[in-house]
């Protein structure tokens, strides 16, 4: 088991370092601070840029407080799981922070405390799917590897103006852990939640791209970056809701196998209703049949 770890960590650094080799960099384009939405209200600049971080605080702290009290709202079953979660809303707490001091006067100075918490949340959702679906004990050990992974990405974004890095630190995530949601069997139930959430924030990616034309569609009243900021904080609002109303499942499936038997169930149910329509017509014949039997007789009878 050792070897195949070593092996797997091994295969991964190649494979990051022969991209880094034979992809060109990536610098951080200037144009990405010219936010559509620079209106200021009430003496703040770039006001509802700054504002609609304010879900990411509420969520974080609501989940940091139910991770400890009352006498531990998730009922966390693995030993890492707690240690996983505390720095995922940790993360999202900063995001609102962080989002909010760069957007005030956004440059790339100010934009390392934004990406900062991001990393520290995809790390350690990365890190949670390993102790859940994988090995409780690897999961747990990633942790700070991982967060650690992290920070080098920024620090190698802001030294050498080279994002490639950081977009691993953050797309790899958006791929891997939707499929791993659907794929590994879970330990928990309400394992749709994770679909939802992934569902979200590739929302909030189109809605960050499309930045100014949503600005211009609704006639400069909200830009797609605000609109973004409410539907990323939706991640932590579905993932907090989860971990409130799952449970431990006796029988480990994944999401892919219930499909898939779901999906038989239902062809076989079909098919029983057709057969079972055309045995209610052919008794009904006979009832008939039957009926004029008894109808013969008594006329005979009389």
């Amino acid at each position: 088991m050792k070897k195949r770890t070593m092996y797997g960590w091994g295969s991964a650094i190649v494979i990051f370092l022969v991209l880094m080799i034979v992809t060109p960099t990536i610098p951080q384009s200037q144009a990405y601070h010219d936010f559509a939405d620079q209106r200021t209200f009430f003496g703040i600049p770039n006001a509802l840029n700054v504002i609609s971080n304010f879900p990411f605080l509420i969520i974080g702290l609501i989940g940091l407080v139910l991770c400890f009290y009352p006498d531990d709202y998730f009922r966390f079953s693995l030993r890492g799981e707690k240690l996983g979660w505390t720095c995922f809303f940790v993360g999202i707490v900063a995001v609102a922070f962080g989002s909010s001091y760069y957007h005030l006067h956004p440059d790339d100075a100010r934009l390392v405390w934004d990406r900062l918490p991001m990393t520290i949340a995809f790390t350690s959702i990365m890190a949670i799917f390993v102790i859940e679906r994988i090995d409780e004990h690897k999961g747990t050990y990633s942790i700070v590897p991982l967060l650690l992974a992290g920070l080098v990405s920024i620090l190698y974004w802001r030294f050498f103006d080279d994002l490639r890095p950081y977009a691993v630190v953050q797309f790899v995530p958006c791929i891997v852990i939707p499929l791993m949601a659907i794929l590994l069997p879970p330990m928990y139930t309400h394992s749709t939640y994770w679909l939802w959430a992934a569902g979200f924030y590739l929302l909030a990616k189109v809605e960050e791209a499309a930045d100014k034309p949503i600005y211009s569609w609704t006639h400069q009243i909200l830009s797609g970056h605000s609109i973004k900021h409410v539907c990323a904080a939706m991640v932590p609002v579905f993932l907090t809701l989860m971990l409130a109303k799952r449970t431990v499942q006796t029988e480990r499936i994944s999401l892919y196998t219930t499909w898939k038997i779901s999906w038989r169930t239902r062809e076989k149910g079909s098919d029983d209703e057709e057969s079972f329509e055309c045995t209610y017509s052919n008794v009904a014949v006979e009832e008939s049949r039957s009926g004029d039997w008894r109808d013969s007789r008594s006329l005979l009878s009389t």
